[in-house]
């Protein structure tokens, strides 16, 4: 029986802020993939019709996941874990799609890329695994047992390869690790060697560290082809830089970005969506840009903050981690502090994967929070 009472309760704060970014996804994919008429750009490409089709999807996705009960997720997860096992390991016996096994084709329809709902999936699990162990966390055999939980579709993900995605695993593991009071001591030094793996590349992309002269340290533990993935003087990571320089304070104007408008930046409506949004708004429509994904993601811990069961709040705590990941990552990546490796920014990047699971993601927020005074 529909029950509206459920979708009174939402928060809706948090609906101008994704409409306001879906807007500014639509404005720079239109300025990327439009062609010059005598009437002007066009404004409704192929790409926009297809990237607002995603959208309505999306909200589609969006109030579906926030009528459904959260609380049913305990008994679903470890099905769920199991099943995006299965997704991931099956990638490789597929034909693979540009000489990578991250999709699905699905004929006539789209493709399909589990590793996206793998960290979705991953974040209802591990909340799923911290309830159930409960005064148990402490202990060194529920970090021991998270760890493994983490690094089965983490190993998965980096085979296929997919390294941006695969990282988005670690600090959303060892977020929920803190959430949920894991071992102390092993949670400390696994941060201790994340923050030193990050600090080493950023200090390479910062030009602190030479790339060349710092092969043979980084070879002994990664293969050529990972340690190239490090280089900071590709052409796109240079490109990037250009793009948001050449934006200054005001920006170029939309659909009048020289730079990104004649395809000298790669991948301008996909992974480097913000370089190519930097160039024609420049800082003060980062700053906006900023200010949305802070309330996006600060509304979300806000969930955590409210939730009444554990169950609620390691999901949204887990969720939160992974909204803000991705928009950290890619505009890290933009701004050649972090090794360009196809993480999406959220709303923002083309792609039909990210939209639905991040609107998922939200709506599943709402479902939390619409949920805080019922017992």
């Amino acid at each position: 029986m529909f029950k509206s009472s459920v979708l009174s309760r939402l928060d809706y704060r948090i609906f101008p802020v994704m409409i306001a970014l879906m807007l500014i996804s639509l404005l720079v994919i239109s300025s990327m993939t439009g062609d010059v008429t005598d009437e002007g750009r066009e404004f409704w490409t192929p790409l926009v019709k297809t990237q607002l089709r995603w959208f309505c999807l999306g909200w589609v996705v969006f109030f579906l996941a926030s009528y459904f009960d959260y609380r049913r997720l305990r008994s679903l997860s470890p099905f769920l874990y199991f099943a995006i096992l299965v997704l991931l390991f099956g990638l490789f016996f597929v034909t693979p799609i540009q000489n990578v096994h991250r999709w699905y084709r699905i004929p006539g329809v789209a493709s399909f890329q589990p590793s996206e709902q793998a960290k979705l999936i991953l974040v209802i699990f591990l909340s799923w695994f911290l309830e159930r162990r409960g005064r148990e966390c402490s202990s060194l055999s529920t970090a021991l047992q998270m760890g493994m939980i983490v690094a089965v579709p983490f190993l998965l993900i980096l085979k296929q390869p997919d390294l941006g995605t695969a990282l988005i695993l670690y600090p959303i593991g060892l977020a929920m690790a803190y959430f949920g009071d894991v071992h102390r001591g092993l949670l400390r030094i696994v941060t201790y060697l994340g923050i030193g793996a990050l600090m080493m590349v950023m200090l390479l992309f910062l030009g602190v560290l030479d790339h060349e002269k710092m092969r043979p340290v980084f070879t002994t533990v990664l293969k050529e082809y990972q340690y190239q993935r490090l280089n900071p003087n590709t052409y796109h990571q240079k490109a990037s830089q250009i793009a948001i320089a050449i934006g200054g304070i005001t920006g170029s104007g939309w659909h009048k970005g020289e730079f990104s408008g004649r395809k000298w930046l790669p991948a301008a409506h996909t992974d480097s969506v913000f370089a190519a949004y930097s160039e024609e708004f420049g800082i003060i429509g980062v700053a906006f840009l900023l200010l949305l994904y802070y309330a996006l993601i600060y509304y979300s811990f806000q969930v955590a903050a409210v939730a009444k069961d554990a169950f609620g709040r390691f999901l949204a705590g887990g969720l939160a981690v992974y909204l803000a990941m991705h928009v950290l990552f890619n505009i890290g990546m933009m701004c050649a502090l972090l090794p360009i490796s196809g993480v999406p920014l959220i709303f923002m990047t083309y792609g039909g994967s990210s939209i639905l699971t991040t609107m998922g993601a939200l709506g599943l927020l709402q479902s939390i929070y619409s949920r805080r005074f019922m017992f």
